[in-house]
Order: C-alpha cells, then structure tokens, then sequence
C-alpha cells in the first residue's frame, strides 16, 4: 500500500512540474485547437453559402463543405501535437498500422463510403429525384457517404446502403413519375370521341404535369371492349392520391359523353334432357 502511495504521489509530482516547465505551450496548443475548429466552422459556412449561391447540387455541397471542414481542422490538431513537443511521426505510423487493421474488420461499412464518394461525384441522381431501386420507390432525400435514403408517399424512410445502390439497375425518374391507365369502351362507340374524353379528364387535374402531354390513344382490341390506354406524369409525393381522382374523372367523361364501358357477359342456356 506504500509503495503505491509514493508511486502516485511521485506520478503527480512528476505531473505538476511537466505542466510547469510546458504549460505555456499546452496553453498555446489549446489555443490552437479552438481557433482550429472555429477557422473549420467558418470557412465549411463559407463553402456552404458560397456552394448554395452558384446553384451547386446539395448533396455535392454538404461533402465539400464537411471535407473542408476535416482537413482543416486535421491540420490544426497536428500543428497543435507539434506546438506540445510531441513528435507525430510515430502516431502516423500507428495510425497507418490501424487503419489497416481496421479496414480488415470494417470493410462493409468502408465499401459503404466509397461508393458513396462514387454517387456523390458521379450523381446518377440527386436531391429530391424519384427513384427506384431492388423494387424500392421513393423521393431522394440525402446521400450520405454511407447510405442513400428514400422518402415514400406513406412517409416511410428508406435506408439504403450505398454499395447496394452503386452498380444496380436503378430508374429515375427526377421529380415526376409516369402513371398508365387502360379503360375499355364499347366497340359501337366513335373511338376518336372516347379517345378526346380521355384526353380532356385527364388534362383537366390541376396536379397533372403539362411539361410532357398526356398520351392516349387506342393500346388493344379486346373480346368485349376497344382498350383506350393514356399516359401522363404526377409528382411522385402525391402519386396515388392524383391517380385515383384521374381515374374517377375519366369514368365521369366517358358517363358524360355517353360512351358506355362494357364488361364480361355470359349467356347460360338451360337444355331440359328428355327422356
């Protein structure tokens, strides 16, 4: 128990005259540190605005922006290790060695990064474009360097890791997503006609995009019906709620007109067996 008294307070002796002989350069590292991550913080806002100014993509000027932000302040701490009397050369060697090491056990995670520095320079797609992917719909949020997430019309987030993003087959569909529909109508009626009532309900929502016209026109010739296909574009956050009121106006055209839409007819004949 003595013996560990005397080597605490020999420790603490040893302590108080180091922090007396260095004190002056701990005060200036520390000091060097604060301005460190203060000089990081202004110069990130500094990228940010000036990023945001040239219309630069969002997802490009939150990275630029964080990057700036990591090797300045990277450089201050090592300025701040050297200011103390530290030599880094062994910590980098150490540092390198773990890195290494650590690669070996993170490789998901990592693999995860690159591919994200890879969406991020390359940008298949961006901020707030329709994508889908391993059957997955949904409005682009953020890309982080780890994973891309989605937001659906449900208002569910979807999270997906970037390395499952890069090297697929992915769509995109930008800010709009293309709705199809068919109706049948009766082989008696004008098709032009039937085909202009279409058209007009379907021009006739407010939410429906007028950058590309609606498509409609005469798609099959079925057993009972002429099938009038039409085509046309929505924003993908209101995706279902558009299509279902498209479709109630193309019924209410179609009534209006007077164009009636068949449906299956069977003729069951009862044969009386005499005997």
């Amino acid at each position: 128990m003595d013996q560990e008294i005397e080597q605490l307070k020999t420790f603490s002796e040893t302590l108080v005259e180091y922090l007396k002989v260095n004190s002056p350069q701990i005060i200036a590292a520390a000091a060097i540190v604060f301005f460190g991550f203060l000089a990081a913080r202004l110069v990130s806002k500094f990228v940010d605005r000036t990023c945001s100014k040239r219309n630069l993509d969002i997802t490009l000027t939150r990275f630029f922006a964080s990057a700036i932000r990591l090797i300045i302040i990277g450089i201050f701490l090592i300025l701040a290790i050297n200011k103390i009397g530290i030599e880094i050369t062994p910590f980098i060697a150490l540092l390198g060695a773990s890195a290494f090491g650590l690669s070996l056990a993170v490789q998901g995670p990592l693999s995860n990064y690159g591919a994200g520095i890879v969406l991020i320079i390359t940008r298949p797609f961006k901020v707030k474009d329709t994508l889908t992917l391993h059957g997955l719909t949904g409005i682009v949020q953020t890309i982080n360097l780890g994973n891309t997430q989605l937001l659906t019309e449900d208002g569910q987030e979807i999270t997906i890791p970037n390395r499952s993003v890069l090297g697929e087959i992915l769509t995109n569909s930008f800010q709009l997503m293309v709705v199809e529909g068919v109706v049948g109508v009766d082989y008696a009626c004008d098709p032009e006609r039937a085909i202009a009532a279409v058209r007009t309900a379907v021009e006739g929502i407010a939410e429906v995009s007028t950058e590309r016209a609606p498509q409609v026109g005469i798609q099959a010739f079925g057993d009972s019906s002429i099938e009038i296909a039409y085509r046309y574009w929505i924003p993908t956050s209101n995706y279902f709620v558009i299509q279902y009121a498209v479709n109630l106006a193309v019924f209410k055209s179609l009534k209006q007109v007077g164009i009636t839409i068949p449906f299956p007819q069977r003729d069951v004949r009862l044969v009386k067996d005499e005997k």
